[in-house]
């Protein structure tokens, strides 16, 4: 009763605020004044139940104007509206008449040049409320003021989530996203293949010991099976490169300085020859991922474990769900030297710096939800593996503490992929130093290694490719 007793009065104070605009100050004031008249009478009607609070007025949280809350995303984020919508309507009482519209983007480079050229146009209200991230276009949108600094409403959320969740969101000390998820890289491999063959999967635990596996696989098998997959697109370097082998290798593209030194670093030299030798030995099966070709390799066997990445959990339940019960899943395989796990893959949500947009703070509860309402999060959870969509673990440690993020999965035979997923950051080594030239950096790299594929250039005549556009086209990074 006291809830929409206040809540009628906001209202009643809010039509009033807006009757007021454009008035006089008298009018102003005397607007304000009947507001605060009734406020008051309404605390006094609400009785001796509302001794010792603060005024009524005061503590109800702000209710957000009718309209839509854009937001852009890439992916697949028709799987996040169902979280949305639903947590819409849990909250109707701040937000009566709002909806949120996902704009799905090519991919993160989509939405990075479609803010950028919407923002320097002016058309303000063309802008999202917020938009997906990574770490790159994070620092190219910061440095260009078009991203809110949230530092002050982060800071103190920082001992509450997972290790490092803000690292990749901070610049020159202020954070200007919100993590989404933390991913470990893990290494998926198929169990019914390993036991027709008799190959161990337990010496994958080693980047040796996982080449070795291949051997053994395509020596049983006559050839027929593979021990992964390479793509002949962009692919390559994205996964085999900058998310997996580099990181583990200790591998650089820059120096302190920003000089580029990926022709002559040892780690870099490292991570390429371990590609050179899964590719001269033929332990790759050519393959653009995330194509019907694919799915048809691994109904066929040719393909037996997907090196580095948590997103190949629902690429497999989506696209082979014939294989549940096949697949299992460990910690991505380490250099014995080394003994650095995979680096984690952080996607972040950032808020525009639109100071027009009526729903920055809205979105803000709605991260904050996702994030720390357990039940809600489980039921949706829930919802999005019937559908065989992609979720991830919460980064809220206070979550992870629930024993549903330890379940068994029928599809890995009993073993729980979130268990494993939550055991994969264990040990992580360093992502690569993220420069404002990595967008463009990388299309210079990938390009080298489509050619080396392609079997046109050997991977010596690669690197040596990639140090010298590097140098002609970039010159020094900007290094943080």
């Amino acid at each position: 009763m006291r809830k929409h007793l206040l809540s009628a009065v906001l209202l009643t104070a809010m039509a009033l605020s807006v009757t007021a605009c454009g008035g006089s100050s008298s009018e102003e004031t005397t607007a304000a004044q009947a507001a605060g008249t009734q406020a008051a009478a309404a605390e006094e009607a609400a009785g001796e139940e509302a001794s010792g609070e603060t005024e009524a007025a005061g503590e109800a949280e702000e209710v957000y104007p009718d309209g839509t809350m854009t937001i852009y995303a890439y992916g697949q984020p028709q799987y996040l509206q169902i979280y949305f919508d639903d947590w819409l309507e849990r909250n109707r009482d701040i937000a009566p008449g709002v909806s949120i519209e996902i704009v799905q983007t090519q991919d993160v480079n989509d939405a990075r040049e479609k803010i950028s050229m919407t923002y320097l146009s002016g058309a303000m209200d063309d802008l999202p409320t917020a938009t997906m991230i990574d770490p790159v276009s994070l620092i190219d949108l910061a440095k260009g003021g078009i991203l809110l600094d949230v530092t002050e409403d982060a800071t103190p959320l920082i001992p509450e989530l997972v290790e490092g969740a803000f690292n990749d969101a901070t610049l020159d000390g202020k954070i200007y996203g919100y993590p989404d998820s933390v991913r470990p890289q893990l290494l998926f491999y198929n169990q019914r293949i390993f036991d027709e063959y008799g190959v161990d999967p337990a010496q994958m635990e080693t980047i040796e010991g996982w080449i070795e596996a291949g051997r053994q696989l395509k020596e049983k098998s006559g050839g027929a099976t593979y021990l992964s997959y390479i793509d002949p697109t962009n692919h390559t370097w994205r996964y085999y490169g900058r998310r997996g082998l580099m990181p583990q290798a200790g591998a650089r593209i820059w120096d302190d300085q920003g000089n580029v030194v990926i022709g002559t670093d040892e780690g870099a030299k490292r991570a390429f020859t371990t590609l050179d030798t899964l590719c001269q030995e033929d332990l790759l099966f050519k393959s653009t991922i995330l194509e019907p070709p694919m799915y048809d390799s691994i109904r066929e066997d040719k393909i037996a474990t997907f090196y580095i990445g948590a997103f190949w959990d629902e690429f497999l339940r989506l696209n082979v769900p014939e294989t549940a019960g096949d697949w299992r899943v460990m910690k991505a395989p380490v250099y014995e030297d080394l003994n650095l796990g995979g680096a984690p893959v952080s996607q972040y949500w950032a808020l525009i710096n639109n100071p027009d947009d009526p729903y920055t703070t809205l979105f803000q509860k709605l991260w904050h939800d996702f994030q720390f309402d357990n039940e809600a999060r489980k039921e949706w959870v829930n919802e999005v593996e019937s559908q065989n969509g992609p979720y991830a673990n919460p980064v809220a440690l206070s979550m992870l503490e629930d024993p549903f993020w330890k379940e068994p999965s029928d599809f890995y035979g009993g073993q729980s992929f979130r268990e494993m997923e939550g055991k994969g950051l264990e040990n992580s080594s360093q992502n690569l130093v993220v420069t404002p030239e990595d967008s463009e950096a990388d299309t210079i790299i990938s390009a080298e290694l489509e050619k080396y594929v392609a079997g046109d250039q050997t991977m010596d005549e690669a690197i040596a490719n990639m140090q010298a556009n590097l140098e002609s086209r970039i010159g020094q990074a900007t290094i943080q």
